[in-house]
């Protein structure tokens, strides 16, 4: 998916030379056009032992994510908050450029581009999560796991995490015994709804601007800015921005991207919306 990965993925000039033709006039090799996105499917209630886990597929790239919360002490600086945490797993079942063992570079950044997106955009209500200000919070840890990578994990796992936050239980607090006793049925972690923000991520492959790359366009990328938008009075907002691999973004592509960013917003923000909450 990243960096790493992709310097060692080799594919055959003939290949490059095809995806970017089809490209250029207009098409991909799947059949969609550049700035389409392939079918969302989502599954609940994969685990019951967690406040939500879920599975999210975008075509054939797919994950689990999952949210489970602990007591914490809070930080120094917001002393009346609760914490918030993402990991992710790049595991070798998804991709053979993934290698098991501790958390590489590739996992470590797309967590925090994940991480970034959720927390600049305020979408989870910090101070609703404190028990106790200066002594107990809740903190909230989001975890992703890959299942198959078929290109852009960045928006399937961000996608993911969002719709598992939006339907993640409340644990149930033993506050005289200070121990959680499950998850509530009811009772939903706070949200603020209005602040919802989802990625997307567009690539450069050739001369054309991509949304929703597969496999092969995505490892022949020059580069890639993942962009995360949320709801301002009906128009998009920008909460989030990353910018990967080494290829230089001129000033007409940022425009490119800008403008097919805006337009893939409106078109699936609703859609994200009624996955995140119902």
């Amino acid at each position: 998916m990243l960096e790493d990965k992709m310097s060692s993925f080799n594919m055959p000039n003939l290949q490059i030379e095809k995806i970017e033709s089809y490209l250029k006039s207009g098409k991909r090799l799947d059949g969609r056009k550049s700035e389409d996105y392939r079918e969302l499917f989502v599954e609940d209630n994969v685990s019951r032992n967690s406040a939500s886990a879920i599975r999210v597929r975008l075509g054939k790239t797919e994950v689990l994510a999952g949210v489970h919360l602990a007591l914490a002490v809070p930080y120094p600086d917001s002393a009346d908050e609760g914490t918030f945490m993402t990991s992710a797993e790049l595991h070798p079942m998804a991709s053979q450029q993934f290698d098991i063992g501790k958390p590489g570079i590739d996992s470590v950044e797309l967590a925090r581009v994940i991480d970034r997106g959720i927390r600049e955009s305020g979408f989870i209500d910090m101070k609703k999560l404190c028990i106790k200000k200066g002594e107990k919070v809740w903190q909230v840890f989001v975890d992703i796991f890959t299942i198959n990578d078929d290109g852009n994990i960045l928006d399937v796992a961000g996608l993911a995490a969002l719709i598992a936050l939006g339907r993640a239980r409340m644990p149930i607090y033993n506050e005289k015994e200070d121990k959680i006793e499950g998850y509530s049925e009811s009772e939903r972690i706070p949200l603020n709804k209005d602040a919802l923000s989802f990625s997307m991520t567009f690539h450069k492959v050739g001369s054309v601007i991509v949304a929703d790359v597969g496999h092969d366009e995505e490892a022949i990328s020059k580069f890639r800015l993942t962009i995360a938008m949320g709801d301002n009075k009906g128009k998009a907002r920008i909460t989030a921005m990353q910018k990967g691999k080494a290829g230089t973004i001129s000033s007409s592509d940022m425009e490119t991207i800008l403008k097919l960013a805006e337009s893939k917003w409106k078109e699936m923000f609703p859609k994200v919306r009624k996955h995140v909450f119902g």
